[in-house]
């Protein structure tokens, strides 16, 4: 009978020692990480795998062995941190004795915070608020040091806009097109744009230009054999053939390619 009612009370015991592991192991991680200490770092001080001080800290009984091991890990794990790791782990129950889930190792001498982890503590809290501050002013610094950059200066001037390709084209056609004319190409049409137009010339089988040129441009082109002519805006571009009458090239706003040649009747 006594066997049978021991027996009867082990799942009882293994819940209790569960709950009082993870009471215990969440105050070692509290001081572990207080302390900025890593799960390796203790694990080299106290010798004990960290996947086991992990299981401490979790409350986890699966990974850990008997439970009078246990508790001479978490005497270990709290010599560690500065605790009396033998008052602290005497709380954890190994089997032998049972203590009652109301008595509380937190009451014990060795588990209240020593004066140098309040110490620590107040270190720790004043380092976060210069850091804090500092990156405050860092970064007001770095806007206003961008807003100083991208605002303009009163004494720089705004760059002028650039003229149109085909404008400048323009202007400089019209001042060159007469040294362009010669006496041994008996092909010569000048162009008058009375409005802006797209327009592709061919003289004697050679591109000699495409673009587009603005209103008010004259241009003159001249060939041996045949001049050919294909504008965009026919209607915009007028025409003079060998000094002849002056003509649109086609009907306004619409496409029209025309040939000048030297023999006409040819």
């Amino acid at each position: 009978m006594k066997r049978n009612k021991k027996e009867s009370l082990l799942p009882y015991l293994e819940k209790q020692r569960a709950e009082k592991l993870a009471e215990m192991g969440s105050y070692l991680r509290y001081l572990r990480e207080e302390q900025s200490l890593s799960l390796d770092e203790v694990a080299t001080k106290t010798k004990v795998q960290a996947r086991l001080l992990n299981a401490i800290e979790e409350g986890n009984l699966d990974p850990l062995p008997e439970p009078v091991y246990i508790q001479g890990f978490i005497k270990r794990y709290a010599d560690a941190l500065g605790l009396d790791g033998a008052e602290f782990a005497s709380v954890f129950p190994t089997g032998g004795s049972f203590q009652p889930i109301g008595t509380s190792w937190q009451k014990l001498p060795g588990a209240q915070l020593k004066p140098i982890h309040l110490y620590l503590l107040y270190i720790f809290l004043v380092i976060c608020a210069v850091s804090g501050l500092s990156q405050i002013v860092k970064n007001s610094a770095i806007q206003a040091s961008a807003e100083k950059m991208d605002k303009p200066t009163a004494s720089a001037p705004p760059p002028k806009p650039e003229k149109p390709k085909s404008e400048n084209l323009a202007l400089v056609s019209s001042t060159s097109n007469k040294n362009l004319i010669g006496a041994d190409k008996p092909v010569r049409v000048s162009v008058t744009l009375k409005e802006q137009s797209w327009i592709r010339v061919v003289s004697d089988g050679k591109k000699e230009f495409e673009g587009t040129l603005p209103e008010g441009t004259q241009r003159t082109w001249v060939a041996k054999q045949e001049l050919i002519i294909r504008a965009g805006n026919a209607g915009g571009v007028l025409v003079t053939f060998n000094e002849r009458q002056t003509e649109p090239l086609g009907s306004s706003s619409t496409p029209q390619t025309k040939s000048f040649k030297a023999n006409p009747g040819g």
